[in-house]
């Protein structure tokens, strides 16, 4: 069974930071590349960022770029976002979510919640 636990969210003032983890276990963690996701209220999905299997290939969303850094440890099976600079927009539930295939990255994400954790909210308000 695919787990995904995420922790690190709470609320912070803008311009503070935030470091969200996930844990995952039930799968070989380091053949799938990995995703963060959030929800900001009343919003569709939003891929985040996006990790390949081995760490080497990283992505970002626009609204992200430059302020967010995803990374992973194989060894640990576990999957970080840090995020500094943070902005009323940033408000959102994130999600960490396991790509569908193993090897492959996905070209939008993923929909079988089979592959996603349960969120952790971040708030970002004054």
């Amino acid at each position: 069974v695919v787990r995904l636990e995420e922790s690190g969210g709470g609320m912070v003032q803008p311009g503070g930071s935030l470091r969200l983890s996930c844990a995952a276990s039930g799968f070989s963690f380091s053949a799938y590349w990995m995703y963060w996701v959030r929800q900001a209220p009343g919003k569709g999905l939003e891929r985040v960022s996006s990790i390949k299997f081995d760490g080497l290939n990283l992505d970002y969303a626009d609204s992200v770029k430059g302020r967010f850094t995803i990374s992973r440890d194989n060894s640990k099976s576990t999957v970080y976002l840090q995020m500094n600079s943070l902005k009323s927009d940033d408000t959102a539930v994130y999600y960490c979510v396991r790509a569908t295939s193993p090897w492959l990255r996905d070209y939008d994400v993923p929909l079988s919640r089979a592959y996603w954790g349960q969120g952790t909210q971040v708030t970002v308000s004054s």
